[in-house]
C-alpha cells in the first residue's frame, strides 16, 4: 500500500497544524511529499483542504435524540502557504466512509483473520485493530494473524494501528514464548526511572516483534484506593510524583523503539471502587481535588508531547452529572483539550464495556464522544457493535449532528500520528526471541522480589 512517511514530508515552519503535537515533529523534517496515494490536486493548499476545520462550534449530543448547543474546542487551520501539506492532501482525497473508518479501532474474534475481521478492514476501512488474549495463540500463529490483518488493509487510505494491552504483570497479552514482564508496582517499588525507561523499550521491542505498532501503556493511574478492583499493581504506586516520573520514562522508552504509547486512563482510575468493565464507577471529586492528584501525571505527559491519551468510563458528577469522562464535552473538550491544551489523539476506553452499554445507547455514546472531542472509538467486541457505531457516525454527519469538519479534525490527527511513526502494513517474519528474552530476564532480576 502506498503511504507517505515523515522522511518524505516538508512542513512550512509558519504553519499551525491541526495537531500541534505531531506537527512540531513534522516541521523538522526535510524533503517533499512523494505525491503518491490518494491526494488532492497538487495545487491544493493546506488551508484550502482543512480551513473549515474550525469554522463552527459543535453541538453536544445528549442521550436522547435532542441536541443542545455547546462550544467545541477550536482547532486552528494551517496558515496559507505554497507548500502542500501531504496530510491535508490525503485527507481531502478521502470519502466520508473512509474518514469514519479511520476513527474506529476494533477487536476481532478468534486467532485467525476471519470473514468479519476482513470485512471490517476491507469494506468499512477501519483504522486499527486491538488484539486480546483470546486472539493470541503461539508466536507463529500471532505473527500470521497480524500479517493477515495487514494484508487485508491493502488499498486502504492508511496503514492499520495494530494495538495491544501489554503493560506487564497481570495485563500481558503476548504468547508464553516471551519472557514475562513484572508488574508496574514491582518496578515502582524500586523507584528507578531509568529502569522504567528500559521497561518501555523492552515492551516496545516485544510487541513490535509480533507485528504491533501501538501499546496501551503506560498506566498513569495513581493507586490511591486500596480497594480498587481494576488498577492495583497495574499502577506504579500511590504517589503522584512516582507515577509521573516512572510513567513518563516508560512512555519515552516505547517512543524510542518506534511504538506508539497510549497513556491511560484519564482523568484517573486509581480511586474507583467499581470495575468499569462491569459497571459505571462514580467519583465524587471536584476539579480542584483532581488537579491535586489524579491529573498530575497526565498533565506532565501532555507537556512531554504524549501521542495518545485513553479516556476512562468514569462518572464525575461534580464535573458532569450526565456523562462519564469518555463521553463528556466538559472533561474532554473543556478540560483535557481546553485547560490542559492537549491536541494529540484521544482514544476512548472500550465502548462495549458494562459502564457504557448498561447505562447508555451505544450509537448515542459514539456520537457523544466525538462531539466531546474524541478521535478514536475503541469497539473491542462484536462485529454488530462496530456496525452500529459506524452507522451512527455516518448518520450523524449526514443529518448535521456532527459536522464533517469535526470529523476532519480527528482524521487529520490520526493520519499525522501514523505518518509520524511511519507505520507500514508490510509483513514481518516470525522472530527469534533469544536476544530479547535474555535482555528482559537480565533487566527484571531486581524486580522479581517486588512482585
Amino acid at each position: 500500500m502506498k503511504w507517505f512517511s515523515l522522511s518524505k514530508i516538508k512542513m512550512n515552519p509558519a504553519r499551525r497544524s491541526l495537531t500541534l503535537l505531531v506537527a512540531s515533529a513534522c516541521l523538522l523534517l526535510a524533503s517533499g511529499c512523494d505525491g503518491k496515494g490518494n491526494s488532492a490536486p497538487a495545487g491544493t493548499s493546506a488551508a484550502q483542504a482543512v480551513a473549515s476545520a474550525s469554522a463552527s462550534a459543535l453541538p453536544l449530543a445528549s442521550n436522547s435524540p435532542s441536541v443542545s448547543a455547546q462550544p467545541s474546542p477550536s482547532v486552528s487551520a494551517p496558515a496559507a502557504t505554497d507548500t502542500p501539506d501531504p496530510i491535508s492532501m490525503k485527507l481531502a482525497g478521502m470519502t466520508l466512509e473512509e474518514k469514519i473508518g479511520q476513527m474506529l479501532l476494533v477487536g476481532i474474534q478468534g486467532k485467525t483473520a476471519g470473514t468479519e475481521a476482513k470485512q471490517m478492514i476491507a469494506e468499512d476501512k477501519i483504522g486499527g485493530i486491538i488484539l486480546y488474549s483470546s486472539n493470541v495463540g503461539s508466536l507463529k500463529e500471532l505473527v500470521q494473524l497480524t500479517n493477515a490483518l495487514k494484508q487485508s488493509n491493502e488499498g486502504n487510505p492508511a496503514p492499520l494501528f495494530m494495538s495491544i494491552d501489554q503493560e506487564g504483570g497481570k495485563v500481558s497479552r503476548l504468547p508464553a514464548d516471551y519472557a514475562a514482564f513484572p508488574s508496574n508496582a514491582a518496578v515502582g517499588a524500586a523507584d528507578d526511572a531509568d529502569a522504567a525507561g528500559t521497561m518501555g523499550e523492552l515492551l516496545a521491542r516485544a510487541v513490535k516483534s509480533s507485528g504491533f505498532n501501538m501499546d496501551f501503556a503506560p498506566v498513569l493511574d495513581i493507586n490511591s484506593n486500596p480497594d480498587n478492583p481494576v488498577i492495583g499493581n497495574r499502577s506504579f504506586g500511590n504517589r503522584a510524583d512516582l507515577v509521573t516520573r516512572l510513567g513518563l520514562a516508560e512512555m519515552k522508552g516505547l517512543e524510542r523503539e518506534g511504538v506508539i504509547p497510549v497513556v491511560k486512563h484519564y482523568p484517573g482510575h486509581g480511586d474507583t471502587s467499581v470495575d468499569s468493565h462491569l459497571e459505571l464507577p462514580v467519583i465524587n471529586k471536584t476539579e480542584t481535588q483532581l488537579a491535586r492528584l489524579e491529573w498530575l501525571p497526565f498533565q506532565a505527559a501532555i507537556k512531554e508531547k504524549a501521542d495518545a491519551v485513553m479516556v476512562a468510563h468514569i462518572l464525575y458528577p461534580k464535573l458532569d452529572p450526565d456523562r462519564p469522562a469518555s463521553l463528556s464535552q466538559v472533561i474532554i473538550g473543556q478540560q483535557l483539550r481546553g485547560q490542559m491544551g492537549y491536541d494529540g489523539v484521544v482514544i476512548t476506553d472500550d465502548l462495549t464495556m458494562g459502564a457504557i452499554v448498561k447505562n447508555y445507547s451505544l450509537p448515542a455514546a459514539a456520537v457523544d464522544t466525538v462531539l466531546a472531542g474524541s478521535d478514536i472509538l475503541l469497539v473491542a467486541h462484536e462485529y454488530k457493535n462496530e456496525q452500529a457505531v459506524r452507522t451512527a457516525l455516518l448518520d450523524s454527519v449526514k443529518n448535521g449532528t456532527i459536522s464533517e469538519s469535526r470529523i476532519d479534525e480527528s482524521v487529520y490527527r490520526i493520519l499525522a500520528l501514523k505518518a509520524k511513526y511511519e507505520l507500514s502494513d508490510q509483513p514481518i517474519p516470525v522472530p527469534d526471541l533469544t536476544g530479547l528474552n535474555s535482555d528482559i530476564q537480565t533487566w527484571r532480576k531486581p524486580f522479581q522480589q517486588n512482585k
